[in-house]
This record gives structure tokens, sequence and C-alpha cells, in this order.
């Protein structure tokens, strides 16, 4: 199993002033709700500027440093995690969540372009303009690659990756934790991968990305995913059954790294947001 990567790279502005709370036993809490653009370029080779909305915790010593420094607005930086979740819903259903959680968050200020560095969205509320969302992962495919195509003829690859992390707990004993995480990639890239099968090693780099839902009540749900900008396909250590990396599909993965994103698949309206 490959040794896990799990890192997640936000450079947005806040979209309203976090509140600080604590947990029975006393760890704080601040949850931030960053905003901002990014930049991609469609199948008409224009550009295009696409909005992401995302949430993120941070807690302990450095989230009560730095509520008071907090408002909306603020350009703030993020290095964290994915953090992937589960629990059991009112009526019985299982739900599972991928947030990001902080290791670190610093206060970033506009430079002599402040004046243009944001956009305001149709809830009044402003998102950088020229925003950082970039999220690397390493870790081994859960189930094979499923290849599909769109009715206008894109490829899409869906998989997922199980993130394997091994750190330190807060009594100094070894632990272990797996987070799943939700791949999507398009077109050239998605026919270089579509033949990945389960417990494959991945590094995947993308861009972090929420999508929504009406279920089968009615209601409206909300998933995070990773829509993959470059693949690379690992070599499996010995003794694992793997055959190692794939000559042929490693080269087209490396033609394919940047390929254009699929600008079809758009965040839900601003008005579905879920905060």
């Amino acid at each position: 199993m490959a040794r896990g990567l799990n890192t997640v790279y936000l450079v947005g502005t806040l979209v309203q002033a976090p509140e600080l709370r604590y947990t029975q036993n006393g760890l704080a809490i601040l949850e931030l709700n960053l905003a901002g653009n990014d930049h991609v370029v469609g199948d008409d080779d224009r550009p295009r500027e696409l909005a992401w909305y995302h949430r993120v915790t941070l807690f302990g010593a450095q989230a009560e440093q730095l509520v008071n420094q907090l408002q909306a607005g603020t350009p703030v930086l993020v290095e964290g995690r994915l953090n992937y979740r589960t629990w059991e819903s009112q009526d019985g259903q299982k739900r599972s969540a991928l947030d990001v959680n902080a290791n670190r968050v610093e206060v970033l200020t506009f430079g002599p372009r402040g004046d243009d560095a944001t956009v305001v969205d149709a809830r009044g509320q402003e998102r950088l303009r020229n925003a950082l969302n970039q999220v690397m992962i390493i870790g081994n495919l859960t189930r094979d690659a499923e290849l599909r195509y769109t009715p206008n003829g894109s490829a899409v690859t869906r998989f997922s990756v199980a993130v394997n992390e091994r750190f330190r707990g807060r009594g100094g004993e070894d632990q272990e934790r797996t987070s799943y995480v939700d791949v999507n990639v398009w077109r050239e890239l998605a026919e270089a991968t579509g033949e990945l099968k389960r417990g494959d090693p991945v590094f995947v780099v993308g861009r972090l990305v929420n999508d929504s839902w009406t279920d089968k009540d009615g209601n409206r749900r909300f998933t995070t995913r990773v829509e993959g900008q470059r693949v690379e396909f690992l070599t499996r250590g010995p003794g694992t059954g793997g055959a190692g990396t794939r000559p042929r599909q490693q080269e087209a993965v490396a033609q394919a790294s940047t390929s254009r994103l699929d600008i079809d698949e758009e965040f839900p309206p601003e008005e579905d947001l879920p905060f």
C-alpha cells in the first residue's frame, strides 16, 4: 500500500466572520468559510473563472489566536489536509463528508492591486479573484476506475483513492487514519487513466470541487471531490502482487496532464450553497 500524501493549499477570502466554539473537553474550534475563483480554459479555448466555496476547520491554540484577526473579506492562506468523516443521520442513513482540516492559517494582504483583488457574489460576499485551490494526494484505488463519455463525447473517468496516513497521537502513540477521496478526470487524461485497477497506487494533483444533487426524497445533498489535473502512476512495492508502472499509460498520462478542465461541471448556484 502506497505511503499516503494528503495536502491541501487554499488562498481565498472569508465570506463571513468565523465563530469560535469549544468541545466538552475544552478544545477550541474555528470554522472558516473561504471563497475564491479558479481560472480554467474550456473546450472553446476561452478562459473561464469558476467560483469555489470551501469550509475549513482550525483547532487549538491557533484558533484562539486568530479569531480576533478574522472578519468577512479577510484574505487567508490555508495549509491543511482532507478529512474523511462518517455519521448516521436521524433517519438511520449512513452519511459521509470530506472536509478540510487546517494545520496552518496565515492572514494575507492584497498588495498594490487590492481594489481589483475580489469580486462580489450574489449574496454580497467577497470572493478572491486570483485564488489558490490545490490538492495533492497519494493513495490506492478502492475500486476499478470507471470510464464513461458525456452526451457531447467528452471522456470522464471516476475513481476513489484511499489515503493512509500515520501520525502520532496526543499520548505519543502511533496511529493510522484513512481518508477516502473521490476523483474525476476529463478528456485525454480520463482515457489515459481509464484502465486503472483496484489497489493501484497513484499521485493526484487537482482542485477541490463541490457538487450538489437532489436525492429521491427531494433533499438537497452536497459532496466534495477532487477534479484531477495531473495523475501519475506509482510503482507497487515488492510483494504487493502488482505489475508496477505501465509504461504506455505513464506516457499517456504525462501527455494529458495539462488537459483542459470540463467547464460543464460547475459549482452549484450561489443560492444553493450550504452556508
